[in-house]
């Protein structure tokens, strides 16, 4: 059976050792200390776990370059190939908690068609600096590695987002990023949905998960809902493929229709019996992906 959204979210964050410590921890400062569980909350809302050290342990293929760009007080890490040096770039993006590795897959598959792909590792993620990142700045994060690469030459002819990092492209591009195509792999329609799974996860209550929503948009100057389809969508031009499986535990096809339904140009991908993170290295799923930004 499908796990439902809570199930998996929890079974994210209990790959944490602390996880339990965390909670009880929360839990104990709302009754005692409730600004201090906020401040606390907002921290571990903002940290990906696994922890980024565990992806910077990873191999990765000698062919690769890899180069450390600052960004913020962070920085992001973009992985290229030695191809056509000007040839058409693909941007691709991982999600919340995931690395670049995960990408690999579509780049082959890119790059046999003669794309450049660009992997991003967002701030706080894999081989990236910094402790926290957060929906809007891996929206930021995004704007600006295609500024740089186009500044250096390139042009940015795609991009493919995986999760977060798809509602952070497709808000991007609703906000002027010029592409001739967008893909969103397995996109969360609502922000707020999962302050609330992790508002669950980690027994908060409805007052502090509501100020660390508070907190999180007052220091990144935008709302929660300003991220959402029915936002984004009617200002979203490109040619969108949208792929979302049936059964995605972590976010719901629903949210996947929804994105496809508000953007004019989008097509719908449905695919059966992938989940979230398989559809990253299935035949058919990068055959299309790749078919549809050539």
């Amino acid at each position: 059976m499908t796990r439902s959204s809570l199930e998996a979210t929890a079974a994210f964050y209990n790959t944490s050792p602390m996880t339990r410590l965390f909670r009880w921890g929360l839990g104990a400062s709302q009754r005692l200390w409730p600004a201090l569980a906020v401040r606390a909350a907002y921290r571990l809302f903002g940290t990906p776990l696994p922890p980024r050290w565990l992806a910077r342990r990873r191999a990765w293929p000698t062919d690769w370059t890899i180069t450390a760009w600052p960004f913020e007080t962070a920085s992001i890490t973009l992985y290229t190939r030695p191809v056509a040096p000007h040839g058409p770039v693909v941007l691709l993006v991982h999600g919340w908690g995931g690395h670049a590795g995960q990408m690999l897959a579509l780049a082959d598959s890119l790059q046999a068609q003669g794309l450049r792909a660009v992997i991003l590792e967002m701030p706080a993620h894999g081989r990236s600096a910094g402790p926290t990142s957060n929906l809007p700045q891996f929206a930021r994060a995004i704007t600006y590695a295609a500024a740089r690469l186009q500044q250096q030459g390139f042009s940015v002819d795609a991009v493919v987002a995986h999760s977060l990092g798809a509602n952070a492209a497709a808000f991007a591009a609703s906000r002027g990023l010029a592409l001739r195509k967008l893909v969103l792999l397995a996109p969360p329609a609502s922000p707020y949905e999962y302050t609330r799974l992790f508002a669950q996860v980690f027994g908060l209550s409805e007052r502090t998960r509501a100020a660390v929503q508070k907190r999180l948009e007052a220091r990144e100057g935008i709302l929660m809902p300003q991220f959402e389809p029915k936002v984004v969508g009617p200002r979203i031009s490109q040619a969108t493929l949208v792929v979302h499986d049936r059964r995605d535990s972590i976010n719901h096809f629903a949210d996947g229709v929804a994105f496809s339904e508000a953007i004019a140009s989008a097509r719908l991908l449905a695919t059966q019996d992938l989940g979230h993170r398989r559809i990253l290295k299935d035949p058919e799923v990068l055959r299309q992906i790749t078919e549809f930004v050539t």
